[in-house]
């Protein structure tokens, strides 16, 4: 049985049902206190997607992390020294959120920012990737290098190992 405080225990409650059933999970609500009870690798998912959902992704989002998907969390302020956290935190959106819209289509991650806090959520290989960006921008490089640097270490999609036989024409 895990136990976590949610700051927005209503997005939970409203998609209850379906979090049990795609979980494996049964999940009470005390105020902002959500109680999960299960196996543990099935709480221990539950949690990392309630997490998610809590910390602003939308619910199809935050339920890819069942299948393949990982959850991280950064929190900016580690990563600059500047006392203006509004500003880096522009850096990061960027105009009309291009910056975020940009960083998304190169590291094929979902973003979420929330308070000095930036939640992603991807595969395991290119969160690695999405989390230098991030915190290369958080120290104030330069956007255009930032997107250099992740198109030349974009990690390419294997389609073809070899193993299937080859159909004669």
């Amino acid at each position: 049985m895990k136990s976590l405080i949610c700051t927005k225990p209503e997005k939970v409650l409203k998609n209850k049902k379906k979090l049990e059933n795609l979980l494996n999970v049964k999940i009470s609500c005390n105020k902002n206190e959500i109680i999960i009870e299960g196996e543990s690798e099935d709480e221990f998912i539950a949690e990392k997607v309630i997490d998610a959902l809590d910390f602003g992704f939308s619910f199809s989002k935050s339920i890819s992390i069942k299948e393949d998907k990982d959850f991280e969390i950064i929190n900016i302020k580690e990563y600059t020294k500047k006392q203006n956290l509004e500003r880096v935190r522009a850096r990061l959106i960027g105009k009309g959120g291009k910056s975020f819209s940009t960083l998304n289509q190169l590291t094929k991650c979902n973003f979420a920012i929330k308070d000095n806090k930036i939640g992603i959520i991807g595969e395991p290989e290119c969160i690695e990737n999405a989390i230098e960006a991030i915190t290369s921008i958080a120290r104030g490089t330069k956007h255009s290098h930032v997107y250099a640097f992740l198109e030349k270490n974009s990690i390419e999609p294997v389609y073809d190992l070899g193993l299937k036989k080859e159909k004669k024409k």
